[in-house]
């Protein structure tokens, strides 16, 4: 790619990022182009579709993700590694207004351009769970497809004005049900209590 072009990417990229951090992934592909001060055709010569201009912004922190799950492997016990690495990975989706919604979607569909990197992201979180779960750290009936879901959830939290304040709290709660050291898991067979 020659320099001018590399450079017209970069910025396009760059006034996405603000764009989509202002008002979500479902923000005007139109928008972003004036924002920018191109042409809509210039942008999707770049990005021709809005999954592959998503794919291209997010990929950057996608692998980062998937390089601090592979690092936490080796840096962190079991237990701490899973929590770290959720709590990053919330705290980055939730960046992004509704990006969570994008990458379940994706994660299911092996078209779409954002699939490989969800898929990859995922399968660092779920090497991180196994790891705790093979220590006894965390419980064993949850998988890398529920910590994703997971994620998704707590991110969605973070996207809801009325429930900011208490984002911080409900991750505590979710991942002390994730880990079995927190003492409060139900026992296998055993039925939750009900009511209030």
């Amino acid at each position: 790619m020659r320099a001018d072009a590399r450079k017209n990417r970069d910025h396009l990229l760059a006034v996405a990022g603000t764009a989509i951090t202002e008002q979500g992934v479902d923000v005007s592909l139109r928008d972003i182009a004036r924002r920018a001060d191109v042409g809509l055709a210039t942008l999707l010569r770049h990005f021709p579709t809005r999954e592959a201009l998503l794919d291209a912004l997010l990929r950057t922190s996608f692998d980062e993700l998937t390089a601090k799950a592979g690092a936490l492997e080796t840096s962190s016990s079991p237990d701490d590694a899973l929590v770290s690495w959720l709590r990053d990975c919330v705290a980055w989706t939730t960046e992004y207004r509704g990006v969570t919604v994008l990458m379940a979607a994706a994660i299911e569909d092996t078209e779409s351009a954002l699939h490989a990197s969800c898929a990859t992201l995922r399968a660092a979180g779920a090497r991180l769970l196994t790891r705790a779960q093979a220590a006894g750290m965390a419980r064993s009936d949850i998988d890398g497809a529920d910590l994703f879901a997971l994620v998704a959830m707590l991110a969605w939290l973070g996207d809801q004005p009325s429930l900011t304040p208490r984002a911080d709290r409900l991750f505590e709660v979710v991942a002390s049900a994730i880990l079995t050291s927190a003492g409060n898991q139900p026992r296998q067979g055993r039925t939750p209590p009900s009511g209030p």
